[in-house]
């Protein structure tokens, strides 16, 4: 893995829960604090911004994240798996505060993976068909 970016730190935090985690999000629950690096997001200085040390810094980061093998096929496995749950609200499966969240991770992966239709679905699904906003102004104000 090209670690430019430091990805190992995601490898590190998901390895020993990563089976737990899409267990969970298969019975249509998430536990709160996996979000942070199963679901990154983009780092910023407003409240909804990802905390270090897994806060992804740039769009050229973020394609490298979903570009990886291990990280990027994880991310899709668990958005496939929320697919399967599009019966449920987001906020039925993730409460208010981490449907906000993951609503901004699917903003920064769709942006950073140039045309992900697995991504992209799921704002049908979930959100309207519409991006996070807060997401999409941060990422016209900074450069790649």
């Amino acid at each position: 893995m090209n670690d430019e970016y430091n990805l190992q730190r995601f490898v590190r935090a998901q390895d020993p829960i990563y089976e737990d985690a899409i267990r969970i999000l298969r019975r249509g629950m998430m536990c709160t604090p996996y979000m942070e690096f199963i679901f990154p997001r983009l780092s910023s200085g407003q409240c909804r911004g990802a905390p270090e040390p897994y806060a992804i810094a740039s769009l050229d980061e973020a394609n490298a994240y979903i570009s990886s093998p291990l990280l990027g096929g994880r991310y899709r496995e668990c958005v496939g798996s929320l697919q399967r749950l599009s019966n449920i609200s987001a906020r039925a499966v993730f409460g208010d505060d981490d449907a906000k969240k993951l609503h901004a991770s699917l903003t920064l992966f769709s942006e950073a993976s140039y045309d992900e239709f697995l991504l992209e679905t799921m704002f049908d699904v979930w959100f309207d068909g519409l991006l996070d906003e807060d997401t999409m102004s941060q990422i016209r104000s900074t450069s790649r």
